[in-house]
Formats: C-alpha cells, sequence, structure tokens
C-alpha cells in the first residue's frame, strides 16, 4: 500500500517507508551534490579540459587525494571524461562529459535559488540563534 505526500507519492513497507521511493532524487544527491563533485563539475564545465593539477589549482581547497578520488568515481558515473595522452611525460586531461554537462540547468537554478534565498537563510540562521529558546522540533 503507497501513501501520497506532499512532494509526491511514496511506499510503505509495513507501515514503515521505503526511503528510495520515499525521495527518489536521494540517489543523485548522493551522486551529483557530494562534497567535492560539484566543485569539480562546475569547474570543468567554467575552464573546460583541465589537467589534475589546473584543476586542483582552480578549486584551491581539494587535496590531491580527495581529488584523485573523486575523479575517479565521477569517471565511474559517467560525468567526468579521462584521456590519457602517451606522451612523454605523459600528460592526463579530464574534461565534463555530455552526462555531466546535462546537469548544467540543474546547476543554473541552484545558482539562481542561492542568489535569490542565501541571505534569507542566513536571516533566519541568526534570528534562530539568538532567540531565547530556540524552537523545538516535533518527531
Amino acid at each position: 500500500m503507497g501513501s501520497t505526500g506532499a512532494m509526491g507519492s511514496t511506499a510503505t513497507r509495513g507501515g514503515k517507508v521505503d526511503s528510495e521511493l520515499a525521495c527518489p532524487v536521494s540517489p543523485v544527491v548522493d551522486i551529483v551534490f557530494s562534497r567535492w563533485t560539484t566543485p569539480i563539475l562546475w569547474t570543468l564545465h567554467e575552464f573546460g579540459k583541465q589537467r589534475f593539477v589546473e584543476l586542483q589549482r582552480n578549486i584551491r581547497t581539494i587535496t590531491p587525494k580527495v581529488l584523485t578520488q573523486r575523479l575517479r568515481q565521477m569517471e565511474r558515473d559517467g560525468l567526468v571524461v579521462r584521456t590519457y595522452h602517451p606522451e612523454v611525460p605523459p600528460r592526463v586531461e579530464y574534461e565534463i562529459s555530455e552526462l555531466g554537462r546535462s546537469l548544467a540547468p540543474i546547476f543554473a537554478h541552484l545558482a539562481e535559488w542561492s542568489a535569490e534565498n542565501l541571505q534569507k537563510v542566513e536571516r533566519a540562521r541568526q534570528e534562530f540563534d539568538t532567540a531565547d529558546e530556540p524552537t523545538s522540533v516535533s518527531r
């Protein structure tokens, strides 16, 4: 039996909500919006094909180990294309794939939302932090 919430339909199993059906975008959020995936995709989209060192320099705060891990995962997920050039010395370049590029409208909407709402979020945080008693959340 299923129930319908404000955001769409969900399915239940023995009275418990199936989390993937309750929020069908969860797998996408896990893939695309991890801590470093978004800045890597954004940088590759903005600056085009880059070598590892260029990518690291453009992101600044990412460590080489984490950049390597994320690039491998993103290549596995089909979001990034890695090209090896057998030269001396060898050259490797990374670029956003067509699949990764298809996320551009989503990023544009998020940038728009950010411009319109981050100040509101900051105000809400300040109001919450300065309140005498924070509002409790019912469970």
